[in-house]
């Protein structure tokens, strides 16, 4: 597998290495052994699968306390895949990276505990696989709103089709320092 680095320490984009031929391919989408050799020691609890239409954007999403990290990647379409840096304290705070993630190219996008996450369907559906480090927790659930003018995310939709939990999440600036993670 490939480690690509982004601007967010700790935020990476993996390329598995895939075996293929005319009948199809094959390709380990996790191995606890190889991430730990490559510095990423995981233990996910609980896998999620979503499935949305072209032009969905579902995001940004969080939770704290009881962070999750999240390894991402789609089994069906293309999404544009977003992890912003939200952490007190943290030198990129605010910032941003972003991934195409395709049944076609196989990528995988890991967002480290204290990003917030979303992404935006660029085909039409797209299925989506999340295996995360924490399970899920309603209290801790929380979000920053998609076109925060401070994060200038540079999302691929005009228009897109949001959740109202999504449409009316607050700013990051508008989020009081005890509903966001710490940089440690």
């Amino acid at each position: 597998m490939k480690l690509i680095k982004t601007a967010l320490e700790g935020c990476l984009v993996i390329e598995p290495k895939v075996h293929g031929d005319a009948r199809g391919f094959f390709y380990e989408s996790f191995n606890a052994n190889r991430f730990a050799e490559a510095g990423l020691d995981l233990r996910f609890v609980q896998t999620n699968v979503s499935r949305s239409e072209q032009g969905v954007l579902r995001g940004l999403h969080y939770q704290w306390p009881n962070p999750q990290g999240k390894l991402v990647s789609v089994l069906e379409g293309e999404v544009y895949d977003v992890a912003v840096d939200i952490r007190t304290g943290s030198p990129t705070r605010g910032q941003w990276a972003a991934a195409i993630l395709s049944a076609e190219n196989k990528r995988h996008f890991w967002i480290p505990e204290g990003f917030a996450h979303g992404f935006a369907v660029l085909s039409g559906p797209a299925t989506f696989v999340y295996q995360c480090t924490a399970h899920y927790d309603g209290a801790a659930d929380a979000g920053i709103r998609w076109n925060d003018a401070e994060l200038a995310i540079d999302w691929p939709l005009a228009r897109p089709s949001l959740s109202d939990k999504d449409e009316q999440a607050p700013f990051l600036a508008d989020v009081a320092a005890d509903k966001l993670p710490v940089c440690a």
